[in-house]
């Protein structure tokens, strides 16, 4: 296997001057000690041909998406709607005769009449319409691309269906042309989210230890696994945003002692904001894998500092491993070696990682669609960041605290015994921290990047997501689909870990994939090269004498 600078040049090598200036800040030969600074957060050059979405699919299809009872209206064209319809598996088991909304399309279905003279009528009887039908206890409103480009004003609208209905009625400006990746769909979500939604009920869960899960989506019933292990332990989730979670939850969520935060990139906003003005502190946790699990449940422990917790936490770890360790052991004598490379989501591609180590499988190269550079190099970079102008596109809220609500969980006394111990919040270091020196680490990966690396480095699994699953199988290696499982999961916790584990044996040990014939491989290959044409006479002159000497085909007497 040659060596990340050298796969580097080669996949920089097609790309015209412009253009491989710019990729060349997105590929970074790694060095943990003392990470690179990566170009992230950048516009995607345009026919590169991307894994990522837009800022909509940020904000309704991954935040917003899985409040089951929250119905949420579509402003904009049929196929923004469409696109948004259960494409990301989030599961959900609603309580309480609770109604369920997530099977649902909802859209104003806006045509060129609306676009040409707006569309503020249509969406207000949408509204009325939704609510006469279902009753939901709220609505949201999401905006497409067109909404803002003539203009409608969705949140008067929404302020006036409240008023007249008199339920939460909230508008979210998430275009999709407005942030350079689904990123900028994430924060607006958190901004709408905090603002009208987080600290409207009061009334808190009746449990010793409380805590939000936030990043969390239950992706093929992943928060499911979480919130089975975590209640083995002890610890309730009051909620968790946005997996399998009703609007009351949400509502009631800065009553916890503790933000737990799973994917940084697309919830850090919230678990920030709910510092400061309801005293909540934050840490960062990975569920995927067995040892970052068995690490994540001991520091949620040690935060509570109760010993009967920490004595409960081992006593599960201990039951769980046993379980686990065969399983683990089997799949790792039969995938020790093989190598995997992850490109999908926010923090997917790195706790992911821990899954492959798990069973002794090495991850040569990993990227995210849409992170910024501290997902990469760790918070400890954020002062450095300079906002650039896509960013002031998103509202920045100014937060201070809750003259009524605020109440630090931890004293300064205690906070100080912690940090004596060890223990840190808001410590993300980032993925290439945990990356080997010398893997080549791409952010926003590109079609041909990655058939690239296949060609060359021949890894025997690509992580990656459904835009590019069929592309990479079609060059003879499997693709574990990490966005929404295809019909796999859950892979959280330890009885996700086995599920995975299990998974990746029978694709990487299949004899099948000896059977595909990548494109570089298959002869004659599609060739071309730019050749002179003349103009004028010497053109129809060159025409009539290769007419001359092409043979006419004799007719099938048949």
């Amino acid at each position: 296997m040659p060596d990340a600078g050298a796969l580097r040049e080669e996949l920089l090598k097609a790309y015209p001057p412009k253009t491989r200036k710019k990729r060349a800040k997105q590929m970074i030969v790694n060095d943990p000690e003392t990470p690179p600074e990566i170009g992230a957060n950048t516009r995607t050059i345009p026919g590169i041909i991307t894994q990522r979405g837009c800022t909509y699919a940020g904000c309704r299809g991954v935040v917003m998406g899985p409040i089951y009872d929250l119905l949420q209206i579509t402003h904009g064209p049929i196929g923004c709607g469409y696109y948004a319809w259960l494409t990301r598996r989030n599961l959900s088991r609603p309580t309480d005769g609770r109604p369920n909304f997530l099977q649902y399309s909802m859209s104003t279905d806006m045509q060129e009449e609306q676009i040409i003279f707006g569309g503020e009528k249509k969406l207000r009887q949408a509204v009325r319409e939704a609510y006469d039908i279902f009753k939901p206890k709220a609505i949201a409103i999401l905006a497409t691309c067109p909404v803002g480009l003539i203009g409608d004003d969705i949140h008067s609208v929404a302020r006036e269906m409240k008023a007249e209905l008199g339920i939460n009625v909230l508008a979210f400006s998430c275009e999709g042309y407005k942030g350079v990746s689904q990123s900028a769909g994430h924060h607006i979500a958190n901004n709408g989210v905090f603002k009208n939604i987080i600290g409207t009920n009061d009334e808190p869960d009746d449990a010793e230890f409380t805590i939000n899960m936030l990043g969390e989506y239950n992706i093929g019933g992943d928060a499911w696994e979480i919130d089975t292990l975590l209640r083995k332990c002890g610890i309730h989730v009051t909620s968790t945003l946005s997996g399998d979670v009703n609007y009351d939850q949400v509502c009631r969520a800065h009553t916890v002692q503790l933000n737990t935060v799973m994917c940084h990139r697309s919830i850090n906003y919230i678990a920030e904001m709910m510092e400061i003005k309801y005293g909540i502190p934050w840490i960062k946790v990975n569920f995927i894998g067995a040892d970052s699990t068995a690490k994540s449940l001991r520091k949620i422990a040690q935060y509570f500092e109760s010993q009967k917790l920490k004595d409960r936490v081992e006593e599960v770890i201990a039951q769980e491993m046993a379980v686990l360790r065969p399983i683990r052991e089997h799949v790792t004598s039969r995938c020790k070696g093989k190598k995997a490379a992850i490109f999908v989501g926010g923090s997917r591609a790195h706790h992911y990682q821990d899954l492959f180590r798990d069973i002794g499988m090495e991850v040569i190269s990993a990227g995210y669609e849409f992170a910024h550079r501290d997902d990469y190099e760790g918070r400890a970079i954020l002062p450095t960041i300079k906002v650039d102008a896509d960013t002031r596109n998103i509202e920045e809220i100014h937060v201070e605290a809750d003259p009524v609500r605020y109440k630090p969980r931890k004293t300064p006394e205690q906070l100080q015994a912690l940090a004596e111990g060890g223990f840190t919040f808001k410590d993300y270091e980032g993925m290439m921290k945990e990356m080997r020196k010398g893997d080549l680490v791409i952010d926003d990966i590109s079609h041909h990047e990655i058939e690239k690396l296949i060609e060359i480095w021949k890894p025997d699994i690509i992580g990656s997501g459904i835009k590019d699953k069929y592309v990479v199988e079609k060059m003879g290696v499997p693709c574990k689909q990490l966005h929404s499982y295809d019909y796999g999961g859950p892979y959280a916790a330890f009885t996700g870990a086995a599920n995975f584990y299990q998974e990746i044996d029978r694709m990487v040990n299949t004899k099948i994939w000896k059977f595909v014939v990548p494109p570089w491989e298959k002869h004659p290959q599609l060739e071309a090269s730019l050749v002179h044409r003349p103009k004028g006479a010497q053109a129809k002159a060159d025409a009539r004498s290769l007419a001359r000497q092409t043979p006419v085909a004799e007719a099938d007497p048949q």
